[in-house]
């Protein structure tokens, strides 16, 4: 993706949203999966995959570590080209942080590996200290040096581990590296996103022998693996964004989302917000409130209410009457998009963990920019929300983790364009 820092997205609002919206293939769950094919020399084709400025990183990182990629509209089909190599480049790895995803795949099946320590956005420090910390109790000998991290093995063994925090990326990193370590591993505090359990079917249809308990992961070495044909599910943090946007100015929306269980807590929260939804096998449905109401939200793993999601739901309560408290659990830096709410007239207090929101009649346009993937998003709900032009710079931001959204937005009626 390039970053074109001169390319801005302008809404004219308000805008009242109408009609249907699809999303595409979830980002979250395909990059996962995408490193996973490096576990195995068989074909894997991967369906349902967004076109986005992520994806094309990790497919970039797939070819140079040694794999033959075909990509036709959003089918990808990975097979070997090369020799598996051991090194994930800077270059590739600080655009996107979910190339340390490689490192599990690479743990399981070459005796030394060099992964260069990852980027991606700046909202906050995000550790991968509970990574390394699974993959010594499986053997590894590791350092870090030089923004790299340096790994060696005998082979992978099969370890107990339990993860201080049940955090996502450990946990996919953790289960690819167990799929060619020697024995049985038991991983203990996983994350249960569903983009997880997507890389756990992923690997079981490939052949992996994987039991699910709660949040106990228990993998089996691996044989050998099959051939594999996936379809990803829809990308529940897309969703999300549309089911909030549904929620400004009276929106009815339809967003065309069948797995409306994984959004449970944010609909909660919108119902509690005084919007009207409903869920069938189709999609959501939702009718925006008349006037919001204000609410608590607290950030936490799943099921709990989604740190993708708090930023925008931070512009759906900035003009909520009464007071909302939001409380940021995962991630330390995640408020950086209120100073740019700020500018439109939000109130909003930062107080550690917490943003106080105190509602305000209404939001004036203004030049603002995106600063992460999620802030960005939240940056043009409010300018859906707000009266004037909205100026939203930092678009590449944006266009890691949504396909499409100017033109899905202006086909539910916004008045929003690039430029």
């Amino acid at each position: 993706m390039n970053n074109n820092n001169g390319k801005k997205i302008i809404i004219e609002g308000p805008s009242v949203l109408k009609g249907k919206v699809d999303v595409s293939g979830s980002k979250n769950a395909v990059l996962p999966i995408l490193a996973a094919t490096l576990i195995t020399d068989e074909r894997c084709t991967v369906r349902n995959v967004p076109d986005l400025g992520d994806i094309s990183t990790m497919i970039s990182m797939l070819e140079i570590l040694g794999k033959k990629v075909n990509r036709e509209n959003s089918c990808v089909v990975i097979e070997p080209f090369k020799d598996l190599k051991g090194e994930a480049p800077y270059d590739l790895v600080k655009k996107l942080r979910a190339s340390i995803l490689v490192m599990g795949a690479l743990a399981g099946r070459k005796n030394k590996i060099r992964v260069a320590l990852p980027g991606g956005c700046a909202i906050g420090t995000r550790p991968i200290d509970l990574h390394l910390k699974g993959l010594r109790k499986m053997g590894a000998e590791i350092s870090v040096s030089g923004g790299f991290v340096n790994l060696r093995s005998r082979g992978l063994a099969g370890a107990t581990i339990y993860l201080d925090y049940p955090s996502v990326g450990a946990t996919e990193n953790l289960v690819m590296a167990a799929c060619h370590a020697k024995g049985r591993s038991i991983i203990e505090n996983t994350a249960r996103e569903p983009e997880v359990m997507q890389l756990v079917d992923f690997l079981k249809e490939m052949g992996v022998r994987i039991e699910v308990s709660g949040n106990t992961l228990t993998v089996y070495e691996s044989g050998k693996l099959k051939p594999v044909d996936f379809t990803v599910m829809d990308d529940r943090i897309q969703a999300g964004t549309y089911l909030v946007a549904g929620g400004i100015n009276g929106s009815q929306v339809e967003i065309g989302f069948k797995d409306s269980w994984s959004l449970e807590a944010v609909i909660e929260k919108m119902i509690e917000c005084g919007a009207d939804i409903r869920t069938d096998t189709g999609g959501i449905y939702i009718k925006g409130p008349d006037a919001l109401k204000s609410t608590e939200v607290r950030t936490s793993p799943y099921p709990g209410f989604p740190t993708d999601l708090q930023a925008p739901f931070i512009s759906l309560l900035a003009t909520a009457s009464g007071v909302s408290v939001i409380t940021e659990e995962i991630f330390e830096s995640r408020y950086l998009h209120c100073a740019e709410l700020m500018r439109m007239g939000a109130e909003i207090e930062i107080k550690g963990h917490s943003a106080i929101v105190t509602g305000v009649r209404g939001l004036s346009g203004a030049p603002v920019t995106a600063q992460d993937l999620r802030g960005g998003a939240s940056l043009i709900l409010a300018g859906l929300a707000a009266e004037g032009r909205t100026e939203v710079s930092g678009v590449y931001h944006i266009e890691r983790g949504y396909e499409n959204i100017v033109e899905n937005l202006r086909n539910l009626g916004a008045n929003i364009w690039e430029e």
